[in-house]
């Protein structure tokens, strides 16, 4: 068996629908085999990895943050945690200080910043984090954001502290998009694995994508899924930039069948299996961490 030290790979997209999640629940059911893995599934508000590794839940723990709950009695309506809330989650209205929870971030500093020491911070319920196993021994951890809840960044923050640190692999389900919540996904990964079309659609996400990339100076490449069904924009778009691209798959109209049943792609055409394992392969070589065999 091969050893790997702690290979943290995230696959992104920069729009919903290209194929994420097909990418990353591939690569960790190629590599389940030879490897302990540990799956989290960081798309917090539609999460869906498990319907293609089907883990068996066996945990399940509150998502919460701690916002503000004023004690009247002590306060003197002095403001400064109003005039300290970069969130404007706080308001001074006539002889009270309003809270608003859902703008509320439970960074703490209206606690720190309250001359009369008059906030105390509890808990408030933001969603659910679960923890399980897949059939080949893999950890799967997934958050959900309870509807209606505006903030996935808390629970991503929560879903990546609850992960095991001795896993050889970690493969992280990023969400789609560029915002927040997808930059909180990438904290302290080794590698980005960019998923994206051949549309102008994909070519303008793709671009957002690896220009957060290029900021935060993490090494990468691109997988073009559904090749074959647009132009070669992105082709040409990546030649100027120093992310590979490390695969391209065709579409095909049984991919696209299996997927909708929740079958995985290295199921649907096992050739795929060992591009994987190769994709892996190539990722350990780029970063210098090519494992050595046992």
């Amino acid at each position: 068996m091969n050893s790997v030290k702690g290979i943290k790979i995230a696959v992104a997209s920069g729009k919903g629908g290209t194929g994420k999640t097909m990418v990353a629940t591939s690569l960790a059911a190629s590599l389940e085999p030879e490897h302990q893995i540990q799956f989290l599934d960081c798309d917090v508000e539609a999460p869906n990895g498990h319907l293609f590794l089907k883990p068996v839940f066996d945990r399940e723990i509150p998502a919460a943050i701690y916002v503000p709950e004023i004690d009247t009695e002590r306060c003197t309506l002095c403001g400064e945690c109003v005039k300290g809330c970069t969130f404007h989650a706080l308001a001074k209205v006539a002889d009270q200080i309003l809270l608003f929870p859902q703008l509320c971030h439970g960074c703490g500093s209206c606690t720190l910043l309250c001359p009369e020491n008059a906030i105390i911070e509890q808990p408030r319920k933001v969603g659910v984090l679960r923890q399980g196993k897949t059939e080949m021994g893999t950890t799967y951890l997934m958050g959900e954001l309870t509807v209606s809840e505006p903030m996935p960044t808390p629970i991503i923050h929560q879903l990546k502290a609850l992960s095991v640190g001795s896993q050889e692999i970690t493969i992280l389900d990023s969400p789609p998009g560029a915002s927040c919540a997808v930059v909180e996904t990438l904290h302290d990964a080794d590698y980005v694995i960019l998923v994206t079309e051949p549309t102008p659609f994909g070519l303008h996400d793709l671009a957002q994508m690896l220009g957060i990339l290029e900021k935060i100076g993490l090494p990468g490449g691109i997988i073009v899924n559904r090749a074959g069904i647009g132009d070669d924009q992105v082709q040409q778009f990546v030649r100027s930039k120093c992310y590979p691209i490390l695969l391209e798959i065709p579409y095909q109209r049984s991919i696209a069948a299996g997927l909708a049943r929740g079958d995985l792609l290295v199921r649907i055409s096992p050739m795929y299996r060992s591009v994987f394992s190769a994709l892996f392969n190539h990722i350990q070589v780029s970063l210098g961490r090519k494992a050595d065999s046992a």
